[in-house]
């Protein structure tokens, strides 16, 4: 089995059109920006092809997105050339000096494995300016469901696969909570668990 990063350089192109019609993400997104002022600096992790990049773009803030896609980036930069995107791993965030007021996080700790997922969300936490905000979508593990799983997928008419996580609502909760955030807002999908939080030390 090759690399996530390789099937994501394989799929990217199919991927990003199958999910460009995806609107479950939009009701938490908007309250996240709620929080926000006009100009705020957003980073996008695991920004994929741009495509929420540029719905945040269009919203009056500044967004700098990473992906460990070459190919992702690449369609990134296409779809949101005011952006700035760089090619980087979430576990490696210490190449960025810069902090943000808010991080935006949404379906990729779905390929994390749990036992790094707190090294992660700190990863993250240290790129968030103190008091600034952080928007998390983790996979919703449903009853009798595996915690994790390789998933080999035909969708495009030809055989990859993909590691993914699936989350309780009380798992991040707690982590979110020893981390030093405070939970803000929940919302519960059959297939997603959205959390936006706030970085109070």
């Amino acid at each position: 089995m090759g690399s996530l990063r390789d099937t994501y350089n394989q799929i990217a192109r199919d991927w990003a059109h199958d999910h460009q019609s995806d609107i479950w993400w939009i009701s938490g997104t908007n309250t996240l920006l709620n929080y926000l002022w006009p100009g705020a600096h957003i980073l996008d992790v695991g920004c994929g092809s741009g495509w929420k990049s540029k719905y945040l773009l269009n919203r009056g803030f500044h967004v700098t997105g990473i992906d460990f896609s070459d190919s992702m980036i690449e369609l990134a930069r296409e779809q949101a050339p005011e952006a700035d995107f760089y090619v980087l791993d979430l576990m490696k965030l210490g190449e960025i000096s810069k902090e943000f007021d808010a991080i935006f996080a949404q379906a990729v700790l779905l390929h994390i494995p749990k036992r790094d997922i707190r090294q992660a969300i700190f990863q993250l936490r240290t790129k968030l300016a103190l008091g600034g905000y952080m928007y998390l979508a983790v996979k919703r593990r449903q009853h009798g469901q595996p915690e994790e799983e390789i998933k080999t997928e035909r969708d495009y008419g030809y055989e990859y696969q993909r590691f993914f996580s699936y989350y309780t609502q009380p798992e991040i909760e707690k982590l979110l909570v020893e981390l030093g955030f405070c939970i803000l807002w929940i919302g519960v999908t059959s297939v997603w668990i959205q959390f936006i939080a706030q970085k109070q030390s």
